[in-house]
């Protein structure tokens, strides 16, 4: 199929091009340019004056978490509750997502990615972490006092049982290993500005899933924790939200990703008056909401005035997948240039999750491709209205 349009982007160059001319053949991107010519019965789609763009990623997702799900609901029950969120991600242009594990302890995110690899439900291609291994009253830890029951992710303490849950993890085909190296807002008994694990902990956890293949996201608020993680070896760092300009530049100097989901942050934040938004999470969350709140503030800025590398990861599952394009026009709010915003979505995102094939419009590429109705460097939000989306050379949605 040759797909035509008035515009396009590469997903890595500083501004569209005009005359768009993709040739796709076996879900691959066969030729681009002028030399993409259609032979004799190969179709044509002409997507009119839009701007075609490489499909997008979201590297930070959690799909087991769904509104109007309970933690203590059926596994069956909330498979059948993350397949909305599937189809409104790929539907929003979302080829490819990470999940990096939430409110299951079966491996939920790895059967929806099988299910989706085999055609079987439509969604993003997916890459998982299939819990959130954590320390006891760490981030992970859900344990209710009354109850004794842990209700989150993989509590694990000391060397021998992190190891543990990263083999553990591994036996279920994980594609990443996710680690809570701080506390963080929404966990009751743990501070965001805390370190959760030692220094020899997180050096056996990443060092054993180095050693099986599967790189590391280290979920870490603050700079102790973050420091710690990076000295690991973990490849990208999530959130960030308490860390000094430093310990960001750590980042960069380190070549570690940053992951900052800041459209999250900002919903926390605008609601913290809101006694309705808080009626069904941990009355620790507001408190610790509330304490950090003038230091949350700022740290788009911080992101913005640093030179790591930004990979777009939006903490979906927090609030409706559907809602996730909003990180968008909470990065370019923060600081960062479009151009920014833009790759880490595409290339920049594609490189932290070692798929060079994906965020780029190139000869063989993968055939991941959305439209939008404008050139999203003079409107960000126009990626609200994605209304093509390919993905791996299947059309999912048409105008």
């Amino acid at each position: 199929m040759l797909v035509t349009a008035a515009h396009w982007w590469d997903g890595t160059s500083d501004a569209v091009q005009s005359g768009a001319r993709i040739l796709v053949c076996d879900g691959r991107i066969e030729k681009v340019g002028c030399d993409a010519a259609a032979s004799r019965g190969v179709p044509v789609l002409d997507l009119g004056e839009r701007t075609i763009l490489p499909g997008l990623i979201d590297c930070h997702v959690h799909l087991s978490e769904v509104a109007d799900t309970d933690l203590t609901d059926a596994l069956s029950v909330r498979t059948l509750a993350a397949l909305a969120p599937l189809r409104e991600l790929l539907d929003a242009g979302f080829t490819t997502v990470r999940d990096l594990g939430g409110a299951s302890q079966e491996p939920l995110a790895v059967h929806l990615r099988d299910a989706v690899a085999a055609g079987s439900i439509p969604g993003p291609r997916l890459l998982v972490a299939p819990h959130l291994i954590s320390a006891s009253a760490g981030h992970g830890d859900r344990t209710s006092p009354a109850a004794g029951t842990t209700t989150l992710g993989a509590v694990a303490d000391g060397v021998d049982e992190v190891i543990r849950h990263v083999r553990n993890d591994a036996r279920h085909r994980a594609n990443w290993i996710k680690f809570a190296a701080t506390g963080g807002l929404t966990s009751p008994s743990d501070a965001p500005d805390r370190p959760t694990y030692t220094q020899a902990e997180l050096d056996a956890l990443v060092g054993v899933a180095t050693d099986l293949g599967l790189p590391c996201a280290a979920h870490a608020f603050s700079d102790e924790g973050i420091r710690r993680a990076v000295s690991a070896g973990v490849r990208s760092v999530e959130h960030a939200c308490l860390a000094t300009p430093d310990v960001l530049e750590l980042l960069a100097r380190s070549g570690v990703y940053l992951v900052p989901t800041m459209h999250v942050v900002d919903i926390f934040l605008e609601h913290l008056d809101n006694d309705d938004f808080w009626h069904d999470k941990v009355p620790e969350s507001r408190e610790k909401l509330a304490r950090h709140a003038d230091n949350l503030r700022r740290h788009g800025q911080r992101v913005s005035a640093c030179t790591a590398r930004v990979a777009f990861g939006t903490d979906a599952g927090m609030f409706p997948h559907a809602d996730n394009w909003r990180e968008f026009p909470a990065m370019t709010s923060a600081g960062l240039t479009a151009h920014r915003a833009l790759t880490s979505a595409t290339s920049i995102a594609a490189d932290l999750l070692h798929r060079p094939d994906l965020g780029r419009i190139a000869t063989g590429a993968t055939a991941d491709l959305i439209a939008v109705p404008s050139d999203p460097f003079q409107d960000i939000e126009t990626l609200h209205h994605v209304d093509f989306v390919m993905r791996t050379g299947h059309i999912h949605r048409e105008p």
